[in-house]
C-alpha cells in the first residue's frame, strides 16, 4: 500500500466544507456585496475580489470589503450598517446564483456507500448554510451541520472539527476534513484529522498547492475513491 493510501486507512467519517468545496457560491456573494456597496455609495467590485475574502466568516468578508474604501480608523463607523445591509441582501438571494461543483453528489453518495459518517462544517452562518444545503438538495447527506456561529470559535480553530469527532465518538485520526482552503487544512492539522484539499475553490486567492495538506483531489468523488482504495 502506498504512503498516501496508508494515511487514509481506518477513516470512518468526513467533515466537508461548503463554500468553494461543495458549492460555487461566489456569484451569490457578488450580488449581495454589490447591493450592499451600492447602498453605501461605493463602487461595485468584481468576483476576483470576492474570492480573495470568502472563507473566514461574514464579519471578515464585510470588513475586508470596507477596507478597500475606508481607512482603519473610519471602518468601524460604517461596519454595522454595512453588515446589516449585506445580511439582508444575502438572505434574499442565498443559493439563487450558486451551483454544485462536479463530483460533489457522486462523492457524497460514494461516501455513504462506504459507510462514512458525514458532517458539514462551514464558516457561513448556520441560518444561511442550512437553507443553502437544502436548496441544493444536499442536506440529507449530512448527520451534522455546524456554521460559523454554531460554536464559540470557527475554522481555522480546531474546535468545530473536534466537536464533530466527539459527536461521532471517533478519534480525530479516523476523520478526514475536505475543503478548498488553508482554513480547512489548519483546522484539521490542529485537530489531528487527515486533510484533503480540492483545487477549484477560493483559498483566499492563494494557490492551493501552498497549503499543508495530505493531498489534493480533483473532486469529492476522487476523495471517496481514494478512501475506498485505502480501506479495500
Amino acid at each position: 500500500m502506498s504512503a498516501a493510501h496508508e494515511l487514509f486507512r481506518g477513516i470512518r467519517a468526513a467533515i466537508i466544507d461548503l463554500d468553494g468545496t461543495m458549492l460555487d457560491t461566489a456569484p451569490d456573494f457578488l450580488v449581495a456585496v454589490n447591493r450592499m456597496r451600492d447602498e453605501l455609495g461605493l463602487a461595485p467590485v468584481g468576483i476576483d475580489v470576492i474570492t480573495r475574502f470568502v472563507g473566514k466568516g461574514t464579519e471578515h468578508l464585510v470588513r475586508s470589503l470596507l477596507s478597500l474604501d475606508y481607512a482603519p480608523d473610519e471602518l468601524d463607523a460604517h461596519f454595522d450598517a454595512a453588515l446589516a445591509s449585506y445580511l439582508r441582501h444575502y438572505r434574499e438571494i442565498n443559493g439563487l446564483h450558486a451551483s454544485i461543483y462536479p463530483g460533489v453528489e457522486e462523492g457524497l453518495r460514494h461516501f455513504a456507500q462506504l459507510g462514512l459518517r458525514l458532517a458539514c462544517v462551514t464558516n457561513k452562518p448556520h441560518d444561511f448554510a442550512l437553507p443553502l444545503l437544502e436548496r441544493a438538495g444536499l442536506r440529507g447527506h449530512f448527520e451534522l451541520l455546524y456554521g460559523g456561529d454554531s460554536l464559540p470559535r470557527k475554522k481555522p480553530d480546531p474546535l468545530p472539527l473536534l466537536t464533530v469527532c466527539a459527536d461521532f465518538d471517533l478519534a480525530p485520526a479516523q476523520v478526514v476534513a475536505i475543503g478548498d482552503s488553508s482554513n480547512d487544512a489548519q483546522a484539521a492539522r490542529a485537530a489531528g484529522c487527515r486533510v484533503l484539499n480540492v483545487p477549484y475553490g477560493y483559498n483566499h486567492g492563494q494557490p492551493i498547492q501552498d497549503v499543508d495538506s495530505d493531498g489534493i483531489v480533483a473532486t469529492l468523488f476522487d476523495a471517496a475513491l481514494l478512501i475506498s482504495a485505502a480501506n479495500s
